[in-house]
């Protein structure tokens, strides 16, 4: 009869060996100069879960890169340069509801000195991550933030409402220490994310802008209600103000633009 101890050291040998034929298929097939070939994604998702094509490849690729993508706006700040004397400079930290609005345009802030910094697809702890440069070393006299709907998404991963409101107190916390006054928004409403379905973000959207209005009352700051002026019956954002339920088209930012122009004169005012 074999020993045991025998029997195992051949399986251990027969186990290394198989291992070592593994290593050396892989090394083999690796293009010369270069290490072992990566593996293939077979399950046709990104690392953070999304579908693996060209944007949220890119997507994941910069959050190894650049969490909270500095380089995006760096250029941009240091052409920027401080706020003229008795400028009202007003700067908009938030996501690609921010950034796809042209402030130039019919539906926007011409010839006032705002500052728009949207990122789209961002989360709030990567608004966080930037807010210094982005918005405290540009001095302004106020900052509008609108941040929330990619948290609820799980752009950057699974997070929690609590995990939301601490990052989105942060940055109000950061303001008032630098001197500026915050606009807090509400997130828009939304029935359903196309880029991740069935979350079923309403609910979770409206207990994120309930604690939005209670902080901002709790602490002085202004609270701007997007949501109440433009949701529907299934608290999501309908077709006449949204081509995707989440994005608004020209006429949802003609129901925005008055809503957060009286939020920075009550600001400025206060």
């Amino acid at each position: 009869m074999l020993s045991k101890v025998w029997v195992w050291t051949a399986l251990c040998a027969a186990f290394t060996g198989i291992l070592g034929l593994s290593f050396e298929a892989s090394a083999q097939a690796a293009p010369a100069g270069q290490g072992a070939a990566p593996q293939q994604n077979t399950f046709g998702v990104t690392a953070s879960g999304h579908p693996a094509d060209a944007y949220w490849t890119a997507h994941d690729k910069q959050l190894l890169n650049d969490f909270g993508w500095l380089a995006r706006y760096k250029d941009a700040n240091d052409k920027l340069g401080p706020p003229a004397a008795g400028e009202n400079r007003v700067v908009f930290m938030g996501d690609s509801i921010t950034e796809g609005w042209h402030f130039d345009g019919p539906q926007g802030f011409a010839g006032k000195p705002y500052v728009n910094r949207g990122i789209s697809g961002q989360t709030s702890p990567q608004m966080l991550v930037r807010f210094r440069q982005d918005v405290i070393d540009l001095k302004p006299k106020v900052v509008v933030i609108l941040a929330g709907t990619n948290d609820v998404a799980g752009n950057t991963g699974p997070m929690t409402l609590e995990q939301s409101e601490e990052n989105i107190a942060s940055m109000a916390d950061l303001a008032s220490a630098n001197h500026m006054k915050v606009v807090l928004c509400s997130v828009l409403p939304a029935f359903d994310f196309p880029w991740k379905p069935g979350l079923e973000p309403a609910p979770k959207i409206l207990a994120l802008n309930a604690w939005i209005r209670q902080h901002a009352a709790d602490h002085g700051y202004v609270y701007v209600d997007y949501h109440s002026a433009m949701k529907d019956e299934r608290n999501g954002l309908p077709a006449a103000l949204s081509g995707d339920g989440v994005h608004p088209t020209p006429a949802g930012y003609a129901v925005m633009m008055p809503l957060v122009e009286a939020g920075i004169a009550k600001a400025l005012a206060q």
